[in-house]
């Protein structure tokens, strides 16, 4: 009788009591609920290399199994990290994968929920549980694609892992694995990083890592690390190609197209951003942007990069376009038109002294002119004497002939006046 009476009381107080646990237990991560009815959980750990299987089991009876919904509340936190992973599910097992971690802290609990209103009626406290892994002697791994077909991998070597160990890389990808071609060596000659070149990806199969650490004078079996990338998420694209710049109707007009990928080329994949001289960085999903300005910069610059946000999410910006220059068209005009004349005179000032040194033009000009000769200077006295006795004898006989003639004597003065014509001196008369 009592065990009638009991249950009702419990399942009543449980359903005012429900919301309350539901969600405190998901945020604290705590036990709130003290296992009255005695549910509990045992967990195992199942390792395969790269992962470790949990699994758990409950003492739930059949009746409840078939009355109520059970779910499983599962939280685990790596080593060394601060951020704790939850999750809800159905089944009683969990595959996590180690990755470069050293081990992990996980805790379950189990959740019954009414059928018909999904109600939480009671829960289990926490079941917990850690896990050490294997040393892990490297850190940091980061892996890019670029330029569609090149692959890069790098990684840190801890300061505790021995002297004498070596590092190898490898990937396993649409069923085929691939040694690393090239390393890359830090100053001890120990291998930090691998280049590989003309790879091909299937952008939906994942790129499996296996890096294994051996030491080279144990020849036992060396540490293995696993981890797994969609292509997609850690390919670094080029910059926009086609970036074309134009000044309309008072605003700028920046239009580009998408560089080459190896994944979805549609426009709702990509996210570009673009910066402008002086203006902040803006994001923009479609392939152009156009901004209006009132007072026309005499010169910006414009550039775009892009990356994978939409259809795939990638964390991994391209370079900068190389920058395009916006120019008032005004300006420009002017700017232009002021330099071409000045090249156009450079460039006839030019022509002409290469023409005046061709032809010998400025020792044509500057030359000085020569002082008469000795000869010339008495050639020239000679002459001036000579002239000067002529005119003294032409003057001597005008003086004589108009001494002589009577100024009644008309015919006399016809006669003179024949007579200084025919020595030149009628103008002297007068």
């Amino acid at each position: 009788m009592a065990r009638v009476t009991v249950v009702p009381v419990m399942l009543i107080l449980s359903f005012f009591q429900r919301k309350a646990l539901f969600s405190t237990s998901l945020a604290s991560g705590q036990p709130d609920v003290v296992d009255a009815l005695g549910l509990h959980n045992v967990l195992r750990i199942t390792k395969h290399e790269s992962r470790v299987i949990l699994s758990w089991n409950n003492n739930l009876t059949k009746e409840e199994t078939e009355k109520y919904t059970v779910k499983y509340i599962l939280s685990y936190k790596f080593f060394n990290t601060t951020y704790e992973r939850k999750e809800r599910l159905q089944g009683k097992k969990k595959i996590i994968r180690l990755e470069l971690h050293s081990g992990f802290n996980a805790k379950v609990k189990t959740q019954l929920f009414a059928k018909e209103t999904e109600d939480v009626i009671k829960e289990s406290g926490w079941t917990e549980f850690t896990y050490k892994a294997p040393p892990v002697y490297i850190q940091n791994l980061s892996c890019i694609i670029y330029n569609i077909s090149s692959f890069n991998c790098i990684w840190h070597i801890k300061a505790e892992a021995p002297e004498d160990i070596q590092i190898f890389f490898s990937y396993r990808h649409v069923g085929k694995d691939f040694e690393c071609q090239q390393y890359i060596k830090n100053a001890g000659k120990k291998n930090i990083g691998c280049h590989m070149k003309e790879m091909y990806f299937q952008p939906s199969r994942k790129i499996n890592l296996n890096i294994t650490v051996r030491d080279l004078r144990n020849k036992s079996r060396g540490l293995s690390y696993y981890k797994a990338f969609t292509p997609q998420r850690i390919e670094k694209l080029n910059p926009p190609i086609n970036i074309s710049v134009s000044l309309e109707s008072r605003s700028i007009k920046i239009h580009w197209k998408p560089p080459p990928t190896i994944g979805s080329a549609s426009n709702k994949c990509f996210l570009y951003q673009v910066k402008i001289t002086d203006r902040k960085i803006v994001d923009v999903t479609a392939e152009k942007y156009e901004y209006p300005f009132h007072k026309p910069a005499k010169k910006c610059a414009a550039q775009v990069r892009v990356k994978k946000e939409i259809c795939i999410r990638n964390k991994i910006w391209s370079e900068w376009s190389e920058p395009v220059f916006i120019h008032d068209e005004k300006a420009v005009d002017v700017m232009l038109l002021s330099l071409t004349l000045f090249f156009l005179l450079i460039f006839l000032g030019g022509l002409l002294i290469c023409t005046c040194r061709r032809y010998r033009c400025l020792e044509v000009i500057t030359m000085p002119v020569p002082h008469p000769s000795d000869n010339i200077r008495t050639w020239l006295s000679a002459d001036e004497t000579r002239h000067q006795k002529q005119i003294s004898v032409q003057m001597k006989m005008h003086s004589e002939i108009t001494m002589g003639i009577p100024e009644e004597n008309g015919d006399e003065n016809i006669q003179q006046q024949k007579c200084l014509k025919e020595f030149g001196l009628e103008d002297l008369q007068g």
